[in-house]
């Protein structure tokens, strides 16, 4: 598993014609530093990045939102229909992206969101696998924690803020590290729905880089590695919470 990550970063510090050479070098005779340098005169790697980071950041605050108070509801709350409704949101996952690829693009052209930024938050801001990790943990709270609060006057609102939250880090923390490694890979979504170089996010102006560089495997890796480099420290930091997150809620009832 390291072996990849190792080449990867080896490569990006050689020379264009060291990166070709066969048999490969696993050490660069010269570290070659420049070459995250050069990576952003070739492209508007920035721009890409701050796009990205804006996405991630704006459809993982809705995805946080929509998803704890759809999970609050589905599991403190008693109405008619519940579980089957819960069942049915279950069901969609299973329906395949190619399915709602060409309606949702319709949805989008005819809201003229095509080409922006909301096009590539808002059809993503409520997550169903979300909604079924936050649910599995909150069903295992006490009740009576609830029912003392609900004497003491608390509003359900109050209730999902002060004994939700706090009790449930561990698998926000999951949700948010998950979909933020998805937001951050988007491809094949925002390669549809964008035009304009200045609002494309980091993988598809990485694609239209390699497209341009398809020989300079040293530039291809150095930008690759100051792709993936935010979420390995991402999950570095997180991984004890996901760990947590799993054996708690165990994915089942």
């Amino acid at each position: 598993m390291f072996l990849p990550f190792f080449w990867m970063i080896s490569t990006s510090l050689k020379s264009p014609l060291e990166a070709l050479r066969m048999p490969p070098t696993w050490i660069p005779s010269v570290l070659r530093f420049d070459n995250y340098v050069e990576v952003f005169r070739h492209i508007n790697l920035l721009r890409y990045l701050l796009n990205t980071i804006f996405v991630t950041l704006t459809s993982l605050t809705g995805i946080l939102i929509t998803g704890l108070m759809a999970a609050y509801a589905f599991a403190r709350f008693r109405f008619p229909g519940r579980e089957a409704l819960f069942m049915f949101f279950l069901a969609l996952m299973m329906i395949p992206l190619p399915v709602y690829l060409v309606p949702s693009y319709m949805i989008l052209f005819k809201l003229g969101w095509i080409d922006t930024y909301a096009a590539m938050i808002v059809p993503w801001i409520v997550n169903i696998f979300a909604i079924f990790l936050l649910r599995q943990h909150i069903r295992q709270l006490p009740q009576d924690l609830f029912d003392a609060a609900r004497i003491d006057g608390c509003s359900r609102l109050w209730m999902l803020i002060r004994i939700v939250i706090p009790l449930c880090k561990a698998p926000i923390v999951t949700v948010a590290v998950f979909n933020a490694v998805a937001s951050w890979n988007s491809f094949f979504w925002p390669l549809i729905v964008t035009n304009s170089d200045s609002i494309r996010p980091l993988q598809v102006g990485l694609a239209y880089f390699s497209r341009e560089q398809s020989t300079n495997y040293a530039l291809l890796m150095a930008a690759t590695t100051m792709a993936i480099l935010p979420l390995v420290v991402l999950f570095f930091f997180a991984q004890k919470q996901i760990v947590q997150s799993q054996v708690r809620t165990g994915l089942k009832e």
